[in-house]
């Protein structure tokens, strides 16, 4: 079994970054007045289960096309998932000390079932790998 090249994380650590800006900017600093800007703050919700979705699939994603035992890579998934929760929660507790922002455990849990969703896709790409494996 060989390693994951550390290049296949490379969009995973890009994501990550990206997320920790999007937290750490103030409330003030965020243009108001615009209409698709007021139409994304109302999916506040809707947008942080998709960024902590893709943030869990991207560093999912290089496990579940390598050639680790299913059980592995169950298991790395499943890791993979559970820290991403964490570093929700934690996005939440940073965001106590960014002027503007607030913690909010509905935020977390729109992070956690965005984890949980991209945990069941991986867990679904690999059980379709599987299949098509002789």
């Amino acid at each position: 079994m060989k390693k994951i090249p550390f290049i296949r994380f490379i969009p995973g650590i890009f994501w990550f970054i990206v997320v920790l800006i999007t937290i750490i900017i103030p409330r003030q600093d965020i243009p108001k007045g615009s209409e698709w800007l007021d139409l994304i703050l109302d999916l506040d919700k809707m947008i942080h289960a998709v960024m902590f979705g893709i943030l869990a699939f991207l560093f999912m994603y290089p496990f579940v096309s390598s050639d680790h035992s299913n059980h592995r890579k169950q298991r790395f998934l499943f890791i993979i998932a559970l820290v991403t929760c964490i570093w929700g929660y934690i996005t939440e507790c940073i965001q106590l000390f960014v002027p503007g922002r607030s913690y909010d455990m509905v935020d977390w849990t729109a992070d956690s079932l965005g984890c949980f969703f991209a945990w069941l896709i991986a867990k679904k790409m690999l059980s379709k790998n599987n299949r098509s494996q002789p």
